[in-house]
Formats: C-alpha cells, structure tokens, sequence
C-alpha cells in the first residue's frame, strides 16, 4: 500500500494511499469508487461504487480489520440494478445506522436523470429498495417553485442549470427531472424527525421528516419555494466555488456535528475536486458555527491526480479509531483511498474559523 503525507497550512493530513483497485471481474473492472463505510468496533463495512464498461454500475461490498486491512470482499455485487429508475447505475452510497434499521442512499441513475434513493436493511446484507426520495420534478417546474424564493437570499446559481438545459433544448424533455445527488442522512434522528443533506445544484440543502413516504412531489415543490430556508452550504470560497456535495454521515461531536463534504472549482486543467469540512451546531443543525476557508486535503497524489476523471478526492465515509478520523474517498473515480486526521486538531481548527 502506497503512503505518503500532505501537511496542510493547518491541519495535518496523512494520506495512507488506495485501499481498493479495480479488479478483474466484469463488474468493477473500470473502477471502484465513492464508498459508504460503516465501522462496527474494529471492523469497517465499505459498500462502494462498482463500475463496468459502459459506465453502469452496482455496489460492491469489502470489509477491513482496522482502518485498512482488507480482509473480505465478494466477487459479485452486493446491490445491483433492479429498476427502470437505475438502470443505468446504482451509484455513490452512503449508510447509517438509525434505531434498528440500516439506511443506504445512493444516486439512481437511468441514463438521463440521476435522483436521490433509499434502501433499507436489518442486516447489511439485504436491502429493500424504497425508490427515489428526491424531488420527482421537471425543470420547468422547478423554475417555477424557485420563482416564489427569497430571490435576495438565493444564490443565482441556483438558475444556473434551468438556464443550461433550455440553451441546449433540453428543458421540454418530458421524462428530465431536476438532478438532486449526494443524499446523505444524519445518523440519528433529531427532535423525532429523520434529517437529511442533499444537493439541488450548487450548494447543500437539509431536509426534515417524520417518514420518507411524506417526501411527495407536493412536499417537494412547497419545499424548494423556501429553498433559500434550507441551504446549509453555498460555493463561498475559491477552491469551491463551482459546487459543492454532502460526502459523509454527519459525524457526531460534543462541539457539534462535523460535515465532511466535496468542494468544486474550474482550473486551467478542469474540475478539481477538494475535500472540504463545516461544522454544525449540535441541537440546531440548520446554524453553520464553523468552516474551514480552504481545502481539508487536494488531488496531490498520482492515484488522485490520474484515473477515469482526474483531479478528483471524493470523500464519502469516515471511520473513528481513538482520537484518528479516518476519510475514505473516491480517488481519480477510479479507486478508493483513505486519509487520517486528528479528530480533537480538527474541531479546533474549525472553532477557530467560526461563522
């Protein structure tokens, strides 16, 4: 296993190298990728992105003792592609643990639009598929819900894509649905509701609900007309200002919940993918107390730098081993790696650039 280490300005980051390579076997032999961890004592379930030529994909499932010692990983899938809503991949998870159930989201890809969805399982070996729980809406529709916004709230951005799609035609698709990714829940429940982050292109919205069946195309389209209300996270700084993405499970702290997310900015050589990291009040989520002004770790590696999409640290999951946070993340959308940093540094650093 490779190793080397970045020391930011700020934080000291040891990147301990790629974890998981594409293989042989049809189903991820173009990359494994963008993985959603569990960590049970000293055991690390990483359920990741597999994919096969032509770019679809499935989840594949491995398993580490300790941080990074691979010691199981199946040879087929363990969720593949079952609806016309993914049949072109089921993408990107992310899983908690909430009461007794397990909580796997993912991006549901079907060729033309990649929305939000939800399974569910009692065992983290079979899961239920609950379908898509992100906005059910056309662009057309979404410009018209955004239209009754706090227009001085609202990052202008926020019209960017509606704008891109009618240039290019593609607004009268009938079957085009406003693309909501990064769907991650916190991992418990607060004040007896399910809280969950998400992506309406460019920032990182929250969402409260008693149950996903309330999560109705009439939920959705009175919910983006007080979109401005629920955008934890807009592009602010340079190494984000294109977009950002939720990545992690929110990780709870005495301090408050720490959000580990990706940050996209246009260079001269193209979209760099940064990690990046807030920190959100513990009782009232909604209230942003710190962040960090610059990246948490950058593509600085070959396995970051060269891959399927280059330029790309995609961080997805965390792991707590005593006071060591460690990050696994998509590397080049080709493999997956895993970066350490000192969770007690981190908090620090981030109360001392409070909001």
């Amino acid at each position: 296993m490779e190793h080397t280490n970045q020391i930011n300005t700020k934080i000291s980051i040891e990147k301990l190298g790629v974890i998981l390579s594409p293989s042989k076997l049809g189903f991820e032999n173009n990359g494994v990728l963008n993985p959603g961890i569990f960590q049970e004592g000293e055991q690390v379930h990483i359920f990741y992105r597999a994919v096969e030529d032509g770019n679809f994909s499935t989840i594949g499932y491995a398993k580490s003792n300790g941080p990074s010692e691979i010691v199981e990983r199946l040879k087929h899938p363990l969720m593949t592609r079952d609806f016309d809503y993914e049949k072109h991949g089921v993408e990107d998870p992310r899983i908690v643990k909430i009461d007794d159930l397990y909580y796997l989201t993912y991006t549901a890809y079907d060729g033309i639009n990649a929305m939000g969805a939800l399974a569910i399982s009692k065992d983290l070996k079979h899961f239920e598929k609950k379908g898509i729980i992100t906005p059910p809406i056309s662009y057309k529709e979404y410009k018209y819900h955004l239209e009754h916004c706090n227009q001085e709230k609202l990052n202008p951005k926020y019209y960017y894509y509606y704008n891109l799609f009618a240039q290019i035609g593609l607004i009268d698709e009938e079957h085009r649905f406003l693309r909501d990714k990064d769907i991650v829940f916190f991992p418990r429940k607060i004040n007896g509701k399910f809280v969950m982050l998400h992506r309406i292109w460019p920032g990182i919205q929250m969402v409260q609900f008693e149950n996903w069946e309330d999560l109705t195309k009439e939920f959705w389209g009175n919910y983006i007309k007080e979109l401005s209300s629920h955008i934890i996270l807009d592009p602010h700084y340079n190494f984000e200002i294109n977009y950002l993405g939720a990545g992690s499970p929110p990780i709870e702290t005495k301090d408050g919940w720490l959000v580990i997310y990706h940050g996209v900015c246009e260079t001269n050589i193209r979209k760099t993918y940064h990690a990046a990291v807030a920190l959100l009040d513990i009782k009232d989520p909604t209230k942003v107390v710190g962040r960090l002004p610059y990246p948490l770790f950058s593509p600085s590696e070959e396995w970051e730098i060269n891959g399927v999409v280059n330029h790309v640290v995609f961080p997805t999951g965390t792991a707590l081993f005593d006071d060591d946070l460690y990050i696994y993340y998509g590397a080049a959308d080709k493999y997956i790696a895993v970066a350490k940093v000192s969770l007690k540094s981190l908090i620090s650093e981030l109360q001392q650039n409070k909001v």
